[in-house]
């Protein structure tokens, strides 16, 4: 199987969630709340209690998270190695769960949306989406060839 184009697909969203992921530790470092957009909510779920897991910011989570996994997908589309991207559709499984439990959070206990957030849920899910696709298609050309 080609890894060319299914490796910058998830890499891309591994990346923007990188990005984002780091411009909320910046803004959780500098004790700033990210730019929201007009009425939403992104003061209220960052000073929320839920905004620290075991006393870390939930906002410094994310940086190690995207970085491995963008770490898994160039590894693997160096190597063709199918074990990586296996690690890579666990780690998204776990933070697809992560992402409905804080989207969860957020809509029925703090009633409150940080766009920001969402963005970030985003890249995890559709990252995810790709990764089981693509993880798909590597089972049936090995099992083709």
């Amino acid at each position: 199987m080609a890894r060319g184009r299914p490796a910058l697909v998830l890499g891309g969203f591994a990346l923007v969630g990188l990005a984002i992921a780091l411009y909320l530790s910046a803004n959780e470092l500098a004790g700033t709340v990210p730019a929201c957009l007009p009425g939403g909510g992104c003061e209220t779920v960052a000073q929320s209690q839920y905004s620290h897991w075991f006393g870390i910011p939930v906002a410094y989570f994310g940086p190690p998270y995207s970085g491995l996994l963008l770490g898994l997908i160039a590894a693997w589309w160096r190597t063709g190695d199918g074990r990586l991207l296996l690690v890579g559709y666990a780690q998204g499984l776990a933070g697809v769960v992560v992402v409905l439990y804080l989207r969860y959070l957020e809509l029925f206990v703090i009633h409150a949306i940080c766009a920001w957030c969402v963005a970030y849920g985003a890249t995890i899910v559709f990252g995810w989406i790709a990764l089981v696709i693509v993880q798909r298609r590597a089972n049936r050309a090995r099992d083709v060839a």
